[in-house]
């Protein structure tokens, strides 16, 4: 396994959860990482994202209230949630980018991790 997501659950709108993303050291070296979600019917969309360099790129509705960061000794990434709110309810996945830039197109992506469930409930 190249990606491992993990750190979903049940959560009370206003509270905060924190995912993490183990990753193979051949695919996190060198390479932009991101978050994405899926909820229930739509369609998957991009979260945030971080650059081998760790500039970050985020969507507009998690601006001030996610932090997506990486820790490059342990080959690990992360997404801090805070106020949450129902509409943050998905399937987060985390995805390794083709080069060291952050991006928020689902194509500049080529490995995919199994995503975690996160449910607020209001």
């Amino acid at each position: 396994v190249q990606l491992q997501a993990c750190g979903g659950g049940l959560v009370q709108a206003g509270g905060s959860l924190r995912l993490s993303c183990a990753a193979s050291r051949r695919i996190f070296s060198n390479n932009a990482m991101g978050w994405f979600r899926q909820a229930p019917g739509k369609e998957r969309e991009f979260v945030a994202s971080i650059s081998w360099k760790s500039e970050t790129l985020y969507e507009d509705s998690v601006k001030g209230r996610f932090a997506i960061s990486r820790d490059t000794n342990g080959n690990m990434l992360y997404l801090q949630m805070n106020t949450l709110k129902p509409e943050d309810t998905a399937v987060y996945s985390c995805a390794a980018a083709r080069g060291p830039v952050a991006t928020s197109r689902s194509t500049n992506y080529n490995y995919w991790g199994r995503g975690t469930l996160v449910t607020v409930s209001s």
